[in-house]
């Protein structure tokens, strides 16, 4: 068994310092902790490079900018922190987490500007997100939480807070046997799932949720973008919880998950059909280019 994510050999890049990776650790007050003032990005190098890794930095950057601060690092010294990170962990194909937060410092209520912004850089080896299920397909619940509304929560920052309500989904998931669980919006229509966003196939079309109440990631920019490519119709639209049983095919996307299969959603079944698996396949192309 793995050691505990606190408990492995490595250094971790933390506002311009390498430290030993037991060693990389916060204050008790960290306002973070206590009110979520925290974003991140999710990463994954391939071959000695980080797959849109400017578009991660620039976003995590952003993701700031949305929940109320600023970081004190360019898009160009958190792509340095990053390969720093990666050197000195002596990794070429790697899961990469940057991420940052307001600390401790004069605020400890839930007004936090007079705290310090710090950022860190982890990166460790990581496989499947959702294991065999590349192959054969994920199983996922149907989750009873929902997506915010964007007058509720900036549901385009990769902001710790909006996990909270995913991470329960996925508890509740696992405890019924899934490996996930889809989510749907405030207003009840299909959104993602916990952690990555969803695509179906019904007629050799794709249809996929607008990304207006989630984080429009970009695995899923990615993926669209290959998918008009090749010629292939991409419906970015409404999706009801009735058409579930019209669709053919399914598949979630995500930096973690990449391009993975859905093989059943709640009582709905889904083939791991050709399109989704050359989408996955030309994905993984992409991605060592």
């Amino acid at each position: 068994m793995a050691a505990g994510y606190d408990d492995r050999d490595g250094k971790i890049w933390m506002d311009g310092t390498l430290v030993d990776w037991r060693d990389a650790n916060v204050h008790i007050l960290t306002h973070a902790m206590h009110y979520a003032s925290s974003v991140f990005e999710g990463e994954r190098c391939y071959n000695g490079k980080i797959f849109k890794s400017r578009d991660h930095s620039a976003r995590l950057i952003q993701s700031g900018n949305l929940i109320d601060f600023e970081l004190p690092y360019s898009v160009d010294e958190i792509e340095a922190a990053k390969e720093a990170a990666l050197e000195a962990n002596g990794l070429t194909n790697a899961y990469v987490r940057a991420v940052a937060w307001r600390g401790a410092g004069e605020d400890m209520g839930v007004a936090s500007a007079k705290n310090p912004v710090h950022m860190a850089v982890a990166c460790w080896e990581w496989g499947n997100y959702y294991g065999d299920a590349k192959m054969k397909g994920a199983k996922l619940d149907i989750a009873k939480w929902k997506r915010p509304s964007p007058e509720t929560a900036p549901s385009q920052a990769k902001a710790a807070g909006l996990y909270m309500i995913a991470t329960m989904s996925k508890h509740a998931a696992e405890a019924k046997g899934c490996s996930d669980a889809m989510m749907f919006d405030y207003r009840g229509y299909v959104a993602e799932a916990t952690g990555a966003n969803i695509f179906f196939v019904k007629d050799g079309e794709v249809h996929t949720p607008i990304a207006d109440a989630f984080l429009n990631g970009i695995t899923r920019q990615t993926v669209i973008g290959m998918l008009k490519e090749k010629g292939i119709a991409v419906n970015e639209r409404i999706i009801m919880p009735d058409e579930l049983a019209d669709f053919e095919q399914c598949w979630l996307t995500g930096t973690a998950a990449e391009v993975t299969p859905v093989g059943q959603i709640g009582d709905f079944n889904f083939e791991v059909g050709a399109l989704t698996r050359d989408v996955s396949e030309c994905y993984e192309k992409l991605v060592r280019v």
